[in-house]
This record gives C-alpha cells, structure tokens and sequence, in this order.
C-alpha cells in the first residue's frame, strides 16, 4: 500500500466511525439495532475499490476489538463479536470487498452516466447488503435459537433502509467518480 492507500483507509475508517455517532434504531423483536454503519461499508467499497475498502472496514473492527466505543451507541469491545450482530460486523468485511470488486469490474469511465450509477448501485445492493446478510442473518439464527426463516423474515426489517443507504452510495460513488478521477485507478 502507497501512502496514499492508507490515508483513504483511514479517512474511510474514519467515516464508518462518524457514522456510528448516529444513534441506532432498536426494535423490540429483534437484538440487532439499525444503523448508518453499513452505509460506510457500502462507501469504502464503492469509492475505494476491494482492497481498500475491506481494509478500512478492518481498521474499523480492530478498533472496536480492542475496546474503542466505535460502534453506533457507543458499543465496543471483543463483547460485540459475540453478540447477535456479530455476523453482521464480520460480514461487513467481504461485503466492502464485494461491492469494491463489482464497482472496479462493472464501472469504467468511459461509460454512460446511467450505466455507472446502475453498476455502482449492483454493488452496493450485492456486497453491502446481499453479502452482509448472508453472514449476518444465519448467526442471528444461532444466537437467538429462532429458526432460520424466521429470522430471515424478521431480518427483512432492514432492507428498506438499507436500499436507501445503497442508493446513497450510489450517488456517492458517482459524484467521486465524476469529481475526483485519481480514485477508479483502485489499488
């Protein structure tokens, strides 16, 4: 990694943190609370590609594991990875490096504007969310001792919000895109 690699690591790290300052959104029938977080994954992976975004989204989870309050309600600590939404952190890993593969594959400059929004928005959908749940969704099971489907139906609560939050990084990524032509050079 350039110098360069690591100071967009950080300052995305940075952003999943900032993002936890909002305050979650607990539901009575289910022990994970809604946050902005996953919106921070789906931006590391959009605008800085695999790599980088996995590696900010790690940066972010070694900080939580050594007992900084980084998590949205100020939720920190090796505690976290045995909770209820453990699955979901640990997934927020490969879902930044999904959604950082499809946007380096399937967005290219030369494209039109409408192709590169969709793409960026294929990304987002299938690694900050697609992928997130499928590590997310089946530890909630175990944790919660509730059948899997059960809790693939109650975990359903989530989806609209978090298409709102792709639908956000969609923009994001296209505005940086368009804006800042050094970043789909993607290490």
């Amino acid at each position: 990694m350039t110098t360069r690699d690591i100071v967009l690591v950080a300052l995305f790290a940075a952003i999943i943190v900032v993002l936890g300052l909002l305050p979650p959104i607990t539901l009575g029938f289910i022990p994970v609370p809604i946050t902005a977080q996953s919106l921070g994954v789906m931006l590391a992976g959009c605008i800085l590609g695999a790599r980088r975004g996995a590696a900010a989204v790690l940066l972010v989870l070694l900080l939580v594991a050594i007992g900084l309050p980084v998590l949205s309600g100020g939720r920190g600590g090796l505690a976290v990875f045995a909770g209820p939404g453990a699955g979901y952190l640990i997934g927020f890993v490969p879902g930044a490096f999904v959604c950082g593969l499809i946007a380096e594959r399937f967005v290219k400059e030369e494209q039109g504007e409408l192709t590169q929004f969709l793409a960026f928005l294929a990304a987002a959908v299938a690694g900050g969310i697609a992928v997130v749940y499928l590590f997310g969704v089946p530890w909630l099971a175990y944790m919660s001792g509730k059948a899997f489907f059960e809790t693939t139906l109650a975990s359903l609560v989530f989806l609209p919000g978090d298409l709102i939050k792709a639908f956000v990084a969609m923009l994001a990524g296209r505005a940086v895109l368009a804006g800042y032509p050094l970043l789909p050079q993607r290490a």
